[in-house]
């Protein structure tokens, strides 16, 4: 008998669909609130009356213009989520826009709960990850080019060209979450934070190929 329930049950786990599966979260994190502390609190946001819908909803202007670059890394990088734009809510996307000056650098970071399709709109950068095994994918991309970051793993852009580079992305997720690994550790123009810049430079001059990936140590 137990083996019997053993395998129903393993074969319910296997089959359930996945509608019937939890959500991903929108937060950060959602502890369960006392009884006598609960108040409505949605995973998102809540719906405007469909009478009340508008086309403006779907519209934003706030990816038009270039962010500032008078900074220790030379880019801008602006996330616009469901928060600032009505029309994303419940569609699982954001987008953003990314303006790299010249020698200039996004520096590491994750998405927590998306992966990012990222479009090369002017210029040329050297985009790429690293798994977690610590290998690094990267690539050289010019104007048109699509290069994917997946979810939760750490990437960077820099700016391959002499010109300004301009990149437009979209994230599966309404909400995705940023999280700067030198930023959550050290202040933006700190040493560490110099350093860093300095030796991720170094990319620049490594040459890989179409189809093969790099190990690369970040203490050497």
């Amino acid at each position: 008998l137990f083996t019997v329930m053993f395998s129903y049950l393993l074969f319910l786990g296997l089959y359930t669909p996945p509608s019937l599966s939890d959500s991903p979260p929108l937060q950060d994190m959602c502890p369960m609130a006392p009884q006598d502390e609960r108040k409505l609190f949605m995973n998102g946001y809540l719906c405007k009356h469909p009478s009340t819908i508008l086309a403006s909803d779907f519209k934003t202007l706030l990816l038009n213009h270039a962010g500032k670059l008078d900074n220790m890394v030379r880019s801008s990088a602006n996330i616009v989520t469901a928060a600032e734009f009505p029309g994303l809510n419940t569609l699982g996307m954001s987008m953003a826009r990314t303006d790299i000056d010249s020698y200039g650098i996004v520096l590491p970071h994750s998405h927590p709960r998306a992966s990012e399709m990222m479009f090369v709109h002017d210029g040329s950068v050297l985009a790429g990850f690293f798994d977690t095994t610590g290998k690094l994918f990267q690539k050289r991309l010019c104007e048109g080019d699509v290069f994917i970051f997946p979810r939760g793993l750490v990437h960077f852009i820099m700016n391959y060209g002499l010109r300004l580079a301009t990149t437009f992305s979209v994230l599966n997720s309404q909400n995705p979450g940023v999280v700067g690994i030198t930023h959550a550790m050290f202040a933006p123009d700190s040493d560490v934070a110099e350093g860093l810049v300095a030796r991720m430079m170094k990319f620049r001059e490594m040459e890989i190929s179409d189809n093969k990936t790099t190990d690369f140590s970040w203490t050497s």
